[in-house]
């Protein structure tokens, strides 16, 4: 079958970074799907673990998380899907990924495929919606309020592909008001246009721009991208007895300014459920469901920015040198194969 993998991390400008594979296809597991993969978009967490993980000698590395495809087996324990189904998933960063035309994933994290999407615009979703899920109302839990605090969070990185998902979540499952970061006229036009009350700029000191606003103190700050150049400013912005949460990695994070608010600080990690195989992993293709569901109704938009064209390692690798350049906004989408 037709894949794209890597060898050797190198840097994305090497033709040698992603190259086009021809390899055997995966034997699904009992309780696995074996998936022909229609479309997929690439993430942040592409980039990183190209740059990090060293194949052993001889074997490819497959990268890719999102993915939609048709269910084509299903493993002797499975029950949730039928051949033929037309799924979404984020997938499991400790197996081989979804830049591959077959590809074996736990059915317990995979969700139906919003009927009113495209395969694109499907594609685009799952790996965001669920880390933005997760942190809002596992890790925030933005439902319940902080004590005195303004009724509002604020999402750094809001035109990101997790920023995306997230405003438009706060936005229409809470009454916070959302406050989302953005440096250029155009990421500030689309995470308005998703739902953002307000924008600021992160390029100038994030609790005077909150300040600003006239709202108070935020109770909640939920950081997607460059936690360590701002997490200073969100010390003294948050509110006391405030909730923090982020998903990058700073080199250090240094917490104890937080002390003195009683600041709880969360980590969000999509991957940990399936990584530990945690006792309720049949809660993400439960979220993927209901995220489909309010697709379907309505009430969520994809992501989806832009087409790659068709799944090659031409075409990934300039996927990987647009996110790796920090001016992506929303989805990047690759579709079919050649």
């Amino acid at each position: 079958m037709k894949a794209v993998g890597f060898y050797r991390s190198l840097p994305i400008e090497s033709d040698e970074a992603l190259v086009d594979l021809d390899i055997p296809a995966p034997t699904p597991g009992p309780r696995d799907l074996l998936v022909r993969v229609q479309a997929v978009s690439v993430n942040p967490v592409d980039t990183k673990v190209r740059a990090r993980v060293t194949p052993a000698k001889g074997q490819p590395h497959i990268l890719g998380y999102d993915a939609v495809g048709v269910v084509e087996t299903v493993g002797s324990e499975g029950s949730l899907f039928q051949p033929g189904d037309t799924v979404f998933y984020a997938g499991d960063i400790g197996r081989f990924g979804t830049n591959a035309e077959l590809h074996c994933v736990d059915e317990r994290i995979v969700g139906r495929k919003p009927a009113s999407l495209s395969l694109a615009e499907a594609a685009a979703m799952p790996l965001t919606a669920i880390t933005a899920w997760e942190a809002l109302f596992d890790r925030l839990d933005v439902r319940k309020a902080v004590p005195g605090a303004a009724d509002a969070i604020l999402i750094i990185g809001g035109a990101g592909g997790v920023g995306s998902i997230a405003t438009q979540l706060a936005r229409q499952l809470t009454d916070l008001t959302v406050i989302t970061t953005a440096s250029r006229s155009e990421t500030a036009a689309w995470s308005r246009a998703l739902g953002a009350h307000h924008v600021v700029d992160h390029t100038k000191p994030l609790a005077a721009e909150v300040a600003a606003l006239g709202l108070g103190a935020p109770g909640f700050v939920f950081s997607t991208t460059n936690t360590g150049q701002h997490l200073g400013q969100i010390a003294d912005l948050i509110a006391a007895q405030g909730r923090f949460a982020l998903i990058d990695d700073p080199d250090r994070l240094d917490v104890l300014p937080f002390k003195r608010k009683s600041v709880s600080t969360h980590w969000e990690f999509m991957f940990t459920r399936s990584m530990f195989n945690t006792a309720d992993l049949v809660e993400q293709g439960r979220l993927l469901n209901e995220v489909a569901r309010l697709v379907d109704a309505g009430t969520l938009k994809t992501t989806f920015a832009e087409s790659f064209g068709t799944i090659s390692a031409t075409n990934l690798r300039r996927a990987h040198a647009l996110i790796e350049s920090g001016r992506a906004k929303g989805k990047i989408v690759l579709e079919g194969w050649a």
